[in-house]
């Protein structure tokens, strides 16, 4: 029913009382208006998934192929992820994140773009990682300008931070990779130290990645360009 799923869109981490991991996030808003319950109404069935820690990702079943899977965690809006989806169709994407407003965006534009390569799921991405995903199964996962939690005090809240990447390079497949781009340099430098000190990845790179033709300028990186932040890359590979 309708409403399950709305309840469902409302579950978005595993709870472990006082064990529960530290959240990278702050939720503003958890309502959803009668305008997005349209979109879900629509879209919902055909393009969302939802959180089951006792069932693991089967990629023939729900995209009805064998593409390789790419994992996007954090997608915003949705709008590099629609971009990279259209034109890089050979592969099947996941779109993690738990903001409401931007699961709904990116579910009504996958649904108007008639996309069959993408499915979204409104969770705490760590959870799905270590509940849903086989280890060694994903080809790729891309991390755009995840919050940099500037303020000193505000670091452990990072999603960067090595039990994820460790988590991340469980998951891959020999040769896949993790990509990355932020526009905070502080928070580059970060980001680079602790893939570097991976046994599992490699960087092909000396320091930072050369731009990719295919990852698009979105409205958010073009705000950062305006501020002449410099825009930095990294990508790194399963061993």
């Amino acid at each position: 029913m309708m409403e399950d799923i709305f309840a469902e869109l409302n579950k978005i981490e595993v709870r472990t009382g006082s064990e529960r991991q530290i959240k990278s996030y702050v939720l503003r808003n958890n309502t959803l208006e009668e305008s997005q319950k349209e979109i879900v109404r629509e879209f919902g069935d055909r393009y969302l998934l939802f959180f089951d820690e006792k069932k693991k990702i089967d990629v023939e079943k729900i995209y009805g192929n064998n593409r390789p899977l790419v994992i996007e965690i954090g997608f915003g809006m949705g709008e590099g992820t629609v971009s990279i989806a259209k034109n890089r169709s050979m592969y099947n994407y996941l779109a993690l994140d738990v903001y409401l407003s931007g699961v709904v965006k990116l579910l009504k534009n996958v649904g108007i773009e008639n996309l069959e390569n993408v499915r979204i799921m409104r969770f705490n991405a760590p959870d799905v990682l270590e509940h849903m995903v086989e280890d060694g199964s994903v080809e790729g996962f891309h991390i755009f300008f995840p919050d940099p939690w500037p303020k000193k005090r505000h670091h452990k809240r990072r999603l960067i931070q090595k039990p994820l990447v460790d988590l991340l390079a469980k998951k891959l497949k020999k040769g896949g990779y993790v990509y990355l781009a932020t526009d905070w340099k502080e928070y580059a430098d970060w980001m680079l130290e602790i893939l570097s000190s991976s046994d599992e990845l490699e960087n092909p790179y000396d320091g930072f990645a050369d731009p990719v033709s295919w990852r698009p300028r979105t409205k958010f990186e073009q705000k950062g360009l305006d501020k002449d932040y410099k825009i930095s890359e990294l990508w790194f590979v399963k061993k």
